[in-house]
């Protein structure tokens, strides 16, 4: 086995400046590193003595972006002095890659920042969810597309070339995403025009569509049926669909028909007047609203009344709570005056002849 050749004096020479600089860059490097590390905890014990949130925010927002920049930096610095050292030639795009780098964390700050006053705002549930989502996402898409143009220009890529492409590019992109675009605009329709919100129940008479929605998004929409089952609904649906939205009324209705027995006919008006009165003065219900108790109809086996009213809440649970208490009142009402809830009967009538001793009928 022949030995390795002997390393030349330049290249021993190479070697050394190399290890040197290298090693320099790397613990300059390190020391800033660490020096980046005891100002933010400085700063981090000094921000959580304020009552101020925003600083805590933006401190948080600067940790890794800054700490990435440490090291970035200075290795594209050691690159650049290897290349040249090593291979003899500059690359021009090495020190061009210096403002992307700063442009990027400046973007990537910007966009932590937008993240943590996202999810304060939630925390706090002061504001609307779905707002709150929105405005989150609109903002990180412009500073994407401010960042993203920013770079191409630092790379001598001509804006306004690059617009004029993206108009005609736009058109062709545009016919063959055809559906994507339409979900994307109706995902921004939902966002201004809010028919919903996340949390709200919806349904669709026009659509097996009913649950309560659990994430808007810019493609689809997904919400939850009470079965529990996950719907993936692309938003250009809602362009075209009605949409009922349960959550926002404002009173949950009680309509039901009350039958007596029609032997408890004399009964019906003190019992219809009492009824009434109970629910003028029920607790739990909007008296604002219409109210209607009347007798109604003569029923098949039963003299009906109508029961028309309106509760106060929306809750889904307490509207039930309320609607047993006043049936349970009504019928209460009803056993007062001694008459009692029709059910389905029929009488039958028979009828019995008398002959005579011809045979003929006398009755």
């Amino acid at each position: 086995m022949e030995p390795s050749p002997p390393l030349t004096q330049s290249m021993i020479t190479f070697l050394q400046s190399w290890n040197t600089n290298f090693l320099f860059i790397t613990l300059a490097s390190f020391l800033a590193w660490i020096a980046w590390r005891i100002i933010y905890n400085r700063l981090e014990y000094l921000s959580k003595k304020t009552t101020f949130d925003w600083d805590d925010l933006t401190l948080n927002a600067l940790k890794t972006p800054i700490s990435a920049l440490i090291w970035c930096w200075p290795a594209t610095v050691s690159l650049d002095f290897f290349i040249q050292e090593h291979f003899g030639i500059k690359l021009d795009w090495l020190s061009t890659l210096k403002l992307p780098i700063i442009i990027a964390i400046l973007a990537w700050i910007t966009i932590r920042f937008i993240n943590n006053v996202e999810s304060f705002v939630l925390q706090k549930k002061t504001h609307d969810e779905t707002t709150v989502h929105a405005i989150a996402k609109v903002s990180r898409l412009i500073f994407v597309i401010i960042g993203a143009l920013t770079i191409m220009q630092a790379f001598g890529l001509s804006l306004s070339g690059l617009l004029t492409f993206g108009g005609v590019g736009g058109l062709i992109v545009g016919l063959a995403a055809k559906d994507l675009l339409s979900n994307f605009f109706g995902g921004m329709m939902i966002y201004f025009d809010r028919p919903f919100k996340v949390g709200d129940w919806v349904r669709s008479p026009d659509r097996q569509i009913e649950g309560t929605v659990e994430r808007i998004g810019w493609r689809m929409t997904i919400i939850r049926t009470f079965e529990k089952r996950p719907l993936y609904i692309p938003n250009s649906v809602f362009s075209n669909i009605v949409v009922e939205n349960p959550s926002r009324m404002l009173n949950r209705r009680i309509k039901e028909t009350i039958g007596v027995r029609y032997s408890d006919g004399h009964k019906v008006e003190s019992i219809v007047n009492d009824i009434k009165s109970m629910l003028q003065n029920h607790p739990d219900i909007d008296t604002k609203q219409t109210l209607i108790v009347n007798f109604n109809a003569f029923g098949p086996s039963s003299l009906q009344m109508l029961v028309y009213t309106f509760t106060k809440t929306v809750n889904w649970v307490r509207y039930h709570q309320v609607k047993e208490d006043v049936l349970l009142q009504i019928m209460h009402i009803i056993h007062q005056h001694g008459a009692d809830i029709a059910f389905p009967t029929q009488t039958l009538k028979l009828e019995t002849s008398v002959t005579n001793e011809s045979g003929q009928e006398l009755i």
